[in-house]
């Protein structure tokens, strides 16, 4: 299990590294920029996992986490982790 599991997360890097190179490409933003720290992997998955299932909805847990990157990107000194924690705080209402 753990051998299946480590090739699924190195499939994931690859397709990470690969979309990032892409983007960076098509907008000019440095592929330095766009690289997502630890920290950042886990809120930003923490994030899309409460969206989905307090949303009752899983299409929530993209749009939220792009929210979450807007946000970032407008805030100075923001910091994803801080974003995502006030984000999946926010229940309904």
């Amino acid at each position: 299990m753990h051998g299946r599991r480590r090739s699924s997360i190195a499939h994931m890097d690859q397709w990470l590294d690969s979309a990032r190179m892409r983007i960076a490409a098509a907008t000019g933003v440095s592929v330095e920029q766009l690289r997502l720290s630890e920290s950042d992997v886990k809120a930003l998955l923490d994030l899309a996992r409460v969206a989905a299932h307090d949303s009752g909805d899983r299409t929530n847990a993209p749009l939220v986490c792009f929210l979450a990157g807007l946000a970032l990107a407008a805030g100075p000194g923001a910091r994803l982790t801080e974003i995502a924690e006030a984000a999946a705080g926010a229940k309904d209402g």
